[in-house]
């Protein structure tokens, strides 16, 4: 077998252009398939039109040597770069979801601004100097607590993702070649959460006993609301009001919300206003009629709190092309609410064969793990695949697998095995799963 090429000998790829109709802009191919990334599996309103623009940037005449030019002078807030734009899409959402571009980061931390959304009526606008958390129902002390006053509490810090249960939902049920990780499993997020545990809080108030139920209930105008098990509450949860070292972004649930490690981001109420302690789930509309999953039988999934194992492969995806024969790196994420990481199996030939990837920077418990796997390209059509493990033994099932399970629609909480097809050109599509 070759060895791995080093940076001299990887040939970078041929950029093309096209001149846009209407401007007289110069587009590079490169923008056009990322604008294809973004249109796909999505209906084309305006919003994800403007978002599609914003990503489209028309070739620059060239920079000055910055070696003999003065640079930009520092402000108050950094910026990304003019050649970097990642965005969420689509925009303008206040009952649906924006979906974090995968594809376009690296490493395993989400910035802020790219962490996904799903909204339920629009992101409210809170005075934080006003805000308060009040924790009653079967308690000793009903309280009600400031923002600042929750900060007095000892902080806890730690990573993990959020997903939506919803998560993969598009790809599974109208899959379509020009779906990029954007599209296909945008809906998770990973970060680095400040706050305080819940259990500190519950201490606090002197939660009874008979407390096997807490309902969380948020401020914004769909006052989403959920039954937590006390137990959970009580295991790891937090009330965080930073994230990525920031306070809370208002999209994100500024001034407070409530994070569950592991499982459903539906229940990691956000704009959070109360906790009450009850002796049994409040059966509201978000567990009822909603995040309640349908079986094969008539039958029915309720209270499917946590995430199970999954794994996205990220690079090579839509709308990338490989640039030709040779070595590439096979790269994605990996995670469960169930625990770590254990193993991530990659397969170039749909399934045949799999081959162990490797986990460069460990695998963190209930968060996103990179993987990554070195593969020879002979430059013939390839099926690639990944397909996670987690600490409990469960494996990531493939589509068939999936689908006896779970049935054609289920609803929620997709993790069947992704397939991304490269063809002998290159080009990489979306392959179903």
């Amino acid at each position: 077998m070759d060895a791995p090429p080093t940076p001299s000998d990887a040939s970078p790829p041929r950029e093309t252009h096209t001149r846009d109709s209407r401007t007289g802009d110069s587009l590079s191919r490169r923008s056009l398939l990322r604008t294809g990334g973004l249109l796909a599996g999505a209906a084309l309103t305006p919003s994800l039109l403007g978002a599609v623009a914003q990503d489209t940037v028309p070739t620059a005449a060239p920079l000055p040597d910055p070696t003999r030019t003065p640079g930009a002078p520092s402000d108050s807030l950094g910026t990304r770069s003019p050649f970097e734009n990642p965005r969420l899409t689509p925009v303008g959402v206040t009952g649906g979801s924006s979906w974090t571009p995968h594809h376009l980061l690296h490493g395993t931390i989400t910035p802020a601004d790219l962490h996904f959304q799903r909204h339920h009526n629009g992101i409210p606008a809170i005075d934080p100097a006003r805000h308060t958390v009040t924790i009653h129902g079967l308690v000793e002390r009903p309280l009600e607590f400031t923002l600042e006053e929750l900060k007095r509490f000892p902080s806890v810090t730690r990573t993990c993702f959020i997903e939506c249960s919803g998560n993969g939902g598009r790809a599974w049920n109208n899959p379509k070649p020009e779906m990029s990780p954007q599209v296909v499993d945008g809906l998770t997020s990973n970060s680095e959460w400040t706050g305080v545990a819940v259990s500190t809080l519950l201490r606090a108030v002197g939660a009874k006993p008979n407390g096997t139920w807490v309902l969380a209930e948020g401020g914004d105008a769909a006052v989403m609301t959920r039954s937590v098990p006390t137990s959970k509450m009580l295991d790891d949860a937090l009330l965080v009001y930073a994230q990525n070292g920031e306070a809370l972004r208002p999209a994100n649930g500024y001034p407070v919300r409530l994070l569950l490690p592991g499982w459903e981001g539906n229940m990691c109420v956000k704009w959070l206003r109360r906790l009450e302690v009850m002796d049994q789930p409040a059966m509201t509309r978000e567990e009822t009629s909603k995040y309640t999953d349908p079986l094969p039988g008539g039958r029915a999934r309720q209270f499917s709190f946590v995430m199970d194992v999954k794994s996205l492969i990220t690079s090579p995806s839509y709308p990338g092309t490989l640039p030709g024969r040779g070595w590439h790196a096979i790269r994605g994420l990996a995670w469960s609410g169930r625990g770590p990481i254990t193993r991530v199996d990659v397969s170039t030939d749909g399934g045949r064969t799999w081959h162990a990837a490797t986990l460069p920077n460990g695998a963190p418990p209930l968060a996103h793990t990179r993987f990554e796997y070195l593969w020879q390209w002979d430059g013939t059509p390839a099926r690639l695949l990944s397909r996670a493990v987690d600490q409990t033994g469960a494996v990531q099932p493939t589509a068939d697998e999936f689908r006896r399970v779970r049935g054609d629609a289920p609803g929620y909480h997709y993790t069947a095995v992704r397939a991304w097809d490269v063809a002998a050109d290159g080009t990489v599509t979306f392959g179903g799963g």
